[in-house]
Parts: structure tokens; C-alpha cells; sequence
């Protein structure tokens, strides 16, 4: 059961990266530091906005509109992390 407890923080640890990765792509194609019309680039960001927009597009439904600022994955990214230390301080402990 740890193995699996393992994994499951390794796996929301990556995604937390994919969130940074997405935020930093899509401020480069709006600053046009980088080509979107570039294939890699597109490919990539499609590959981004469609593994993290299920779990941000709940989140901009709650959070207020502020413009062009989005805190959505920032919000994400701290429930992640509060996910974490729940499995590290209250489950991984008493898993055997």
C-alpha cells in the first residue's frame, strides 16, 4: 500500500510540474517570445491545455473574473500540495 501511496505523490508532484510548464508556455506565446504557429510549440501546448484544463476549467467557474490574471493554477497548485502533506503526515503513517 505504500508503494501505491508512492506513487500517487510522485504522480501529483509531476503534475504540479505540467501546471508550471503550462503557465510559463502561455506566457511565452503571449509575450511572442515563442511561435505558436511553430509545430512543436503547438503540439506541446495542446498536449498542456489538454491534460490541465479538466481540473482548471472548475476553477475559473469559482474563481472571479480579474482580467487577464489567472489564478487558477495557482490554486491548483496549492491544493496539491495540501493533498500531499495530507497523505505524508496523516495516511502514509499508518499504512502498513
Amino acid at each position: 500500500m505504500r508503494a501505491l501511496l508512492d506513487v500517487i505523490l510522485v504522480v501529483l508532484q509531476l503534475y504540479v510540474w505540467i501546471l508550471i510548464a503550462a503557465a510559463v508556455l502561455s506566457w511565452l506565446v503571449a509575450f511572442n517570445v515563442v511561435n505558436s504557429y511553430n509545430s512543436f510549440v503547438r503540439n506541446v501546448g495542446e498536449f498542456l491545455f489538454r491534460v490541465t484544463e479538466p481540473l482548471l476549467a472548475p476553477i475559473r467557474n469559482v474563481l472571479p473574473n480579474l482580467g487577464g490574471i489567472d489564478l487558477s493554477p495557482m490554486v491548483l497548485i496549492l491544493l496539491i500540495f495540501f493533498l500531499q502533506q495530507v497523505i505524508a503526515y496523516y495516511i502514509y503513517p499508518y499504512v502498513f
